[in-house]
């Protein structure tokens, strides 16, 4: 019995993990930024969680959860911010040049 060697590689026309992050990084260049701070704040809080005091694990790992989401909703919002920043001046560049 032979074992199919080509099982994980991605089929045709589809992108592997880092090619879509690459990807993504050029389209918005926040993304990164939001997943390393996530990762950051999780790493801090697991790494605090002996120090929690009598805080109950779910309430410590709840607290966790919500402050790396803020992290990674923060950096869409600035990138969205960003996006719409450049968009615009480009817009008013392009009607400053017609007029």
């Amino acid at each position: 019995m032979s074992a199919n060697k080509s099982w994980w590689v991605p089929p045709e026309g589809k992108d592997s993990v880092s090619e879509k992050l690459l990807k993504k990084t050029r389209e918005s260049p926040l993304v990164p930024v939001g997943l390393a701070g996530c990762l950051v704040v999780a790493a801090y809080r697991i790494y605090r969680l002996k120090a929690r005091g009598s805080t109950k694990m779910s309430i410590h790992l709840i607290h966790t959860r919500v402050a790396a989401q803020a992290c990674a909703v923060g950096a869409i919002m600035l990138g969205a911010v960003y996006t719409t920043y450049r968009d615009y001046t480009k817009k008013t560049a392009q009607d400053a040049g017609d007029k």
